[in-house]
């Protein structure tokens, strides 16, 4: 028999924390888990890279089902064994844009060598013990910055989405996109914030269900992609052909995994704030060995390099749940969906503008969750300089700088690879410098 969820009340430590080991019923687990995969973008992401570059439907699902059983994988070690956490493993966006001009110029092969070079890096220094002293770097400044240009990143993906494109697009602000997309958020909304027990706890599950009831009554699902996919499939082995060597690109991949590390640092900060758990250096250490084991699989397997997503730890925030448990579900649920085509393509069903809806929430809470941790940052007048200066140049560098291209365009047209880099050099500059100046006079 499940046991049955604690109430919210007793899910709360004296200072309103929420608690990691709480035990929660199977069925309860299952769909906190099942919520937990929809909010996160496991499957749009691939299906971009695969769209921008042009990719086969078949190398597309293949794509795909790598994602997912990488994703499952990793999210399974890091809920039961490595960092112990409530977050949820996928594609990282730092590397879209990067996998994007990779593959349409080099070959997604090249990309394959950049992501496992760049990714041994990181597990020699998780192994090691050296990500654990690179926490020094991560301030609260530091941190806060980066989980807020994530969520800026996410909301401009999701704003497209929510309404229906871009100007001159035929679904642009069209009637049938806005009634789904504001009908979804507006349920999210509602309910995590003034729902009660199960409505709260469910809020985006019921939202989903709710978009995607509207949508087939408005015939905006197609039920035939889901007839075309294979019952059983297993990700190829170097789908792309024998891994390529180009040091261009492993030099950018690993620039892409360092955003990448600021933003998993980010993210497990977050995750500990809100929760009942220590974020010590063994936690951090163990939580990178997972996340970097998991890129050096997916390089073989020609998926996506993997890493902590932002977007679950505001959910964890929503609903009130910061159980780990409902994310082991959350792991199993994305195996099934890699081995199953046909159970991914019931996933992908879902329409752009319920998924556009979904998402604006979850990018909401994850700002939100970045300026948590800024009210802790010291509040000087440099530290001010220091975020403001990054979260401007994210949000308005890489626009004016879309006609660039090869390396300079990759960096400076990524949001979050330019708000990473920015605020840790202008820590250096504005921070850390002037203070070990101060410290050397006296």
């Amino acid at each position: 028999m499940n046991d049955p969820i604690q109430p919210a009340s007793h899910m709360q430590e004296t200072e309103g924390k929420l608690e990691v080991e709480q035990r929660i019923g199977r069925s309860q687990s299952f769909l906190l888990g099942l919520q937990h995969v929809f909010v996160s973008n496991v499957w749009l992401d691939p299906l971009f890279i695969a769209v921008m570059i042009g990719m086969t439907p078949f190398m597309t699902s293949g794509l795909i089902n790598a994602v997912f059983v990488v994703a499952g994988l990793v999210t399974l070690a890091q809920a039961t064994r490595m960092a112990k956490l409530p977050i949820v493993q996928g594609p990282s966006a730092s590397f879209d844009a990067l996998m994007i001009s990779t593959g349409k110029t080099a070959g997604l092969a090249a990309a394959s060598g950049g992501m496992l070079v760049s990714a041994i890096v990181v597990f020699i220094l998780s192994v090691t013990g050296w990500i654990s002293k690179l926490r020094s770097w991560f301030t609260p400044a530091v941190a806060g910055t980066v989980i807020c240009v994530v969520g800026i990143a996410l909301s401009q993906f999701t704003m497209y989405e929510f309404l229906g494109g871009a100007p001159g697009e035929p679904t642009f602000l069209a009637s049938s996109v806005l009634i789904l997309s504001i009908t979804t958020s507006a349920i999210v909304v509602i309910l995590s914030n003034f729902g009660k027990g199960w409505l709260q706890r469910y809020a985006f599950l019921i939202a989903l269900l709710v978009g995607d009831i509207v949508a087939g009554c408005m015939g905006k699902i197609d039920f035939n992609t889901v007839g075309a996919q294979d019952w059983f499939a297993l990700p190829d082995l170097l789908p792309y052909g024998p891994i390529d060597w180009d040091m261009s690109i492993i030099v950018s991949f690993m620039i892409a995994y360092l955003a990448a590390i600021m933003e998993a640092m980010g993210v497990y900060q977050a995750a500990s704030e809100i929760t009942d758990v220590k974020l010590d250096g063994r936690r951090i250490r163990r939580g990178f060995i997972g996340e970097s084991s998991g890129s050096i699989l997916s390089s073989f397997l020609g998926g996506l390099p993997t890493t902590a997503y932002a977007q679950n730890v505001s959910l964890l925030r929503l609903t009130r749940t910061g159980s780990r448990y409902p994310i082991i579900w959350a792991g199993a649920i994305f195996l099934v969906l890699g081995f199953v085509p046909k159970a991914g393509a019931v996933l992908a069903l879902t329409p752009a503008a319920v998924v556009g809806g979904l998402f604006l929430p979850a990018a909401a809470g994850l700002i939100m969750s970045g300026v948590s941790l800024l009210t802790k940052m010291e509040k000087t007048e440099a530290n001010f300089a220091v975020v403001g200066l990054s979260i401007v140049l994210a949000i308005a560098l890489p626009v004016n700088m879309s006609s660039l291209s090869g390396f300079w365009g990759t960096v400076l047209t990524n949001q979050v690879l330019v708000g990473a880099l920015s605020v840790l050099l202008l820590q250096l500059l504005l921070v850390s410098i002037p203070r070990r100046i101060v410290q050397l006079r006296k």
